[in-house]
């Protein structure tokens, strides 16, 4: 029987090499150009880190002490009609695409209409209390920010359900058969959540601060402020390191603010595209509603995402 090497090994693995390798890392971090990348990189991640784990166990009460059959009955019969409601409906959801990717799919499984979950799935994790609250606080003095992140995230979720209304077929959409959370006690229930969100959005929060901190010290300023004073450039570059950089949505307003070379519009497309399309959400959708689903809907968001972010900037920034 071979032993599985998981996330809790890794960490242990590093925590041991950390203490192995104290010295020399204690005189590299003397460079300034380390000590800045330290500083960038603890900024966002004490920033985040309450915002995410607050919104972890918010989702996991959520997931497991609210009936999911309660959405079913809560939206409009009415398909066109449903799908605003569900994107509304997200505003009670505070938790990341993690968190809203599974329970998309439960909602098809109860009968909602797939337009009306897939506007739930994008809405959710962009435009609940705890991700408008963390906007607010990691862009201090621009309150627009929030207030348009919440308009443009709405207005994709609620556009790209009518439009799965209106072309998606239900072949593209293949739900696999496998237990879920309804097959344990509650309290299990809740911890296995709080774990599977806090391994898979906090591990991606790492990364993307990591990132973030590496931008800000290794491409060189004059790079950035090139590229950033190119509003066409701007706004492309920062809608592809969205979803390279898969950060989760309760945190991803830190490292937009870091990057501050950037215009408040492109930085919005950012807010925008993330949550709704990154590697770790595409990579979920792929396993929770099947390839065919994904080819489609991923580009087609990606493409709606950049371009309302870039309208609604220009109206509201």
């Amino acid at each position: 029987m071979r032993a599985k090497v998981g996330s809790v090994e890794i960490l242990a693995a590093l925590l041991v090499l950390l203490a192995l390798f104290a010295g020399p890392l204690g005189s590299w971090l003397s460079e300034a150009v380390l000590q800045t990348w330290t500083t960038v990189f603890v900024s966002v991640m004490v920033q985040a880190v309450p915002f995410l784990v607050f919104g972890v166990v918010l989702s996991a009460v959520i997931a497991v002490y609210v009936p999911r059959s309660f959405w079913a009955k809560a939206l409009p019969q009415h398909p066109a009609l449903a799908v605003p409601a569900a994107g509304i409906a997200g505003v009670v959801l505070p938790g990341c695409e993690c968190g809203s990717v599974p329970i998309a799919g439960s909602l098809i499984r109860r009968g909602v209409t797939p337009a009306a979950a897939l506007a739930f799935l994008l809405a959710a994790p962009a435009i609940n209390p705890i991700v408008l609250t963390a906007t607010v606080v990691a862009f201090p003095g621009t309150p627009e920010m929030a207030v348009a992140r919440f308009v443009a995230s709405l207005v994709v979720a609620v556009a790209m359900g009518w439009l799965w209304l209106r072309l998606g077929k239900a072949e593209w959409i293949r739900l696999p058969r496998r237990p879920d959370l309804d097959d344990q006690s509650r309290s299990r229930a809740f911890w296995a959540a709080c774990r599977h969100d806090v391994m898979h959005a906090g591990g991606f929060l790492v990364v993307g601060a990591a990132a973030a901190a590496t931008i800000n010290v290794v491409v060189p300023e004059a790079w950035l402020q090139t590229l950033a004073d190119n509003a066409v450039l701007s706004v492309i570059a920062l809608a592809v390191l969205a979803v390279l950089l898969s950060i989760c949505s309760e945190a991803d307003a830190f490292v937009a603010a870091s990057l501050s070379q950037f215009s408040l519009t492109s930085r919005l497309v950012f807010l925008v595209v993330g949550p709704m399309v990154d590697l770790k959400l595409i990579s979920m959708q792929a396993g929770v509603f099947g390839r065919r689903f994904v080819v489609r809907f991923a580009p087609a968001t990606f493409v709606a995402a950049v371009g309302v972010g870039v309208g609604v900037g220009a109206v509201l920034l």
